[in-house]
Formats: C-alpha cells, sequence, structure tokens
C-alpha cells in the first residue's frame, strides 16, 4: 500500500478494504496492515484482487473520492465515482490546455525535456561502464550535445520547433545506442537507427515492443485519473491515436523501456532464437521472446525508486500513475506547471 499525492494505490493481492468510522481499514488475511484517515484521500487506486466493502464505496461516492480497478498488470478496468464528478471540468481544462498555443508549448517543452535529460542520464551511465576508451568519449560527447538541446529547448517558441529539437535529440541518442551493446553481442545485435513499422532488425522489435507496453501503462494511467487519452499536447492528433499516451511515455522511454532492452541483451536473457524474419525484411519477436519480455518488463515495474518531485519511494509500476495525477494538478491550475519524472 502507498499513499501518494492524496491517493491510495492498492497493490497488495487479496488485499480488502472497508470502513471503520472515518478511516480505511486494509486488511490482508483478517490481518489489519494499514490504516489510513479518509479526509486524506481523495482517491484510490486498486490493483489485481483487491476487495473494497459496499460501505466504504458508497462513502467514496458520496463525498466525491473516485476508485479506480486495473488488473495486476495494470490494464485499466473501471473507475467508479458518484453522480457529481469532477471529470467534465477537468477534461475541459484538458481541451482548454490543448487549444491553447502557449499552454501546450509549456507542457510540450516539459515533456521533451524530461525525456532529453533521461537519455543524457542513460548516455552517461553507458560511458561510466563502457570499458573502450574511444567508445567511453563518443557516449560523453553525445550526452554533451543533448545538455546543449536541453539550453535550446528552453527558448524554444512553438511545439514544432519543440518537435524539431525531439527530433533531433532522438538521432544523435540512436546515433550511439549500439554502444551500449556489448561488443560480443554486436553482430548478433545490429544496429543502425531507429526503424518501426515495421522493426527491421532485433533491436528495433524489442524497442517497439516495449514501447507498446509502456504506451499501454501511459494510457490506463490516464483513464484511470480521468483525463482524455486522445487529447494529447505533443503529439499531432490522429484518429485512434492515443497522443496523452504518447505524450506521458516519453520521459520513461531511456530510462525505463531502452534500460531494459539493453539488459535483457547484455545479460544474454534473450536471443536471436527469440525471434522470427518475415518476407519484406520485418522482424520480431516470436511467443517465446514476448514472454520473455513481458516477464522482465513485469519484473521492472516491480523496483522501487525515488521520485523526483515526490521524494518518496515508488514502485516503478507506479509512476504513470503519479505522472497522470501530477498532469491533472497541472491542467486544473493546483500546480503551475507539469514537472516530468527525472531519473539520477
Amino acid at each position: 500500500m502507498t499513499t501518494l499525492l492524496n491517493t491510495l494505490y492498492v497493490t497488495t493481492q487479496g488485499s480488502y478494504l472497508h470502513l471503520d468510522n472515518e478511516t480505511v481499514r486494509i486488511e490482508v488475511e483478517r490481518q489489519t496492515v494499514a490504516r489510513v484517515p479518509l479526509h486524506h484521500l481523495g482517491s484510490i487506486v486498486c490493483f489485481g484482487n483487491v476487495l473494497i466493502s459496499p460501505q466504504l464505496l458508497a462513502k467514496c461516492a458520496k463525498e466525491g473520492r473516485s476508485v479506480a480497478y486495473f488488473d495486476a498488470n495494470g490494464r485499466f478496468g473501471c473507475r467508479v465515482e458518484g453522480p457529481v464528478s469532477g471529470n467534465i471540468l477537468l477534461r475541459k481544462a484538458q481541451c482548454d490546455a490543448a487549444a491553447s498555443a502557449q499552454d501546450s508549448l509549456q507542457i510540450s517543452r516539459n515533456i521533451v525535456a524530461g525525456k532529453i535529460r533521461n537519455a543524457r542520464t542513460f548516455l552517461r551511465r553507458a560511458a561510466r561502464e563502457n570499458g573502450d576508451e574511444d567508445e567511453k568519449v563518443d557516449l560523453s560527447n553525445a550526452a554533451d550535445h543533448l545538455s546543449a538541446m536541453l539550453k535550446r529547448l528552453q527558448r524554444a517558441k512553438s511545439i514544432d520547433e519543440v518537435r524539431g529539437i525531439e527530433g533531433e535529440a532522438a538521432r544523435k541518442y540512436f546515433e550511439h545506442f549500439s554502444l551500449m551493446i556489448k561488443p560480443s553481442l554486436r553482430e548478433e545485435f545490429p544496429f543502425d537507427g531507429r526503424n518501426r513499422r515495421p522493426p527491421r532488425d532485433r533491436i528495433n522489435a524489442l524497442l517497439s515492443f516495449v514501447y507498446t507496453l509502456l504506451t499501454h501503462d501511459a494510457v490506463s494511467a490516464i483513464e484511470g485519473v480521468g483525463l482524455d487519452p486522445r487529447e494529447g499536447f505533443l503529439h499531432v492528433l490522429r484518429p485512434g491515436r492515443p497522443a496523452l499516451g504518447l505524450d506521458l511515455v516519453e520521459e520513461f522511454r531511456a530510462m525505463i523501456a531502452d534500460r531494459l532492452v539493453v539488459a535483457l541483451i547484455n545479460r544474454r536473457q534473450i536471443a536471436h532464437k527469440d525471434f522470427e524474419e518475415y518476407p519484406g525484411g520485418a522482424v520480431l519477436l516470436n511467443e517465446k521472446g514476448r514472454k520473455k519480455v513481458l516477464i522482465a518488463y513485469q519484473e521492472k515495474k516491480r523496483e522501487t525508486i525515488v521520485h523526483s518531485l515526490l521524494k518518496n519511494k515508488v514502485e516503478i509500476g507506479l509512476l504513470f500513475h503519479i505522472q497522470a495525477r501530477i498532469l491533472a494538478r497541472a491542467l486544473r491550475g493546483d500546480v503551475s506547471e507539469y514537472m516530468p519524472m527525472i531519473f539520477r
């Protein structure tokens, strides 16, 4: 159980939440493991096999607290709210911000700043761990290049300029991505830049698959707080495209998805036998490979990290939910601006 931003997150399987006067009492196997004053909470988020008593559910609905349900893997199930809901006001604020050039620019700039800073951190970490002096210098220079782009980003006057800087930073980052792979494995996992739809090498197949998992979790978190995953700021709106989900993914790509891909390869947890090549040059994970990646991804989500803004230790799997709520607060005007998650 974790309480952050006035939200109670319950991830312990078999938990039972019920009302005890003005307190949420949490039991596991009939033993009380925690009590949380109800007036401290604005919402409750449950993952997997978590039960809530009808009395607590009714109390939350009556007093305007939302209760969101997700399955154990983080897929959004439903949100229970009373007859008076603030979601329409939140979604109106979201639409108003998306229609405002100034608000969209600020949010987009902060999202891209988080993405570039985290990519820079990954490059610097890779430089420290690389035993080849020339490659160490190349990785460090790439990180310095991203630092220069962060300064340019602060002066960006339009979303198109922000997108251009983001694209340039991504190209520079991926130019050096192969240096993070152990030299002995580079022949088995060649990489010559990012490609997709379809991916044409094993690394791109891994990246695309893990990015899809990230997007799924981001969309679920956005739905859980009552935002519209299709109304974004950085990504262009298209029918069926979860633009806001893609926005929220950006700051997590390097330090969650890319780190996971590099670790899977360098630890030899995934090999050429886990991929299939198709006519036309497409390369995709096969069923066994997807299962390996899914297991590793779920394990990654259970790791803990100190949140850069809240300074609390949280599970990585909760980061999307936290960031979605920070975004909702920014849109409501409760905080001055959206602050991305910065990894150390």
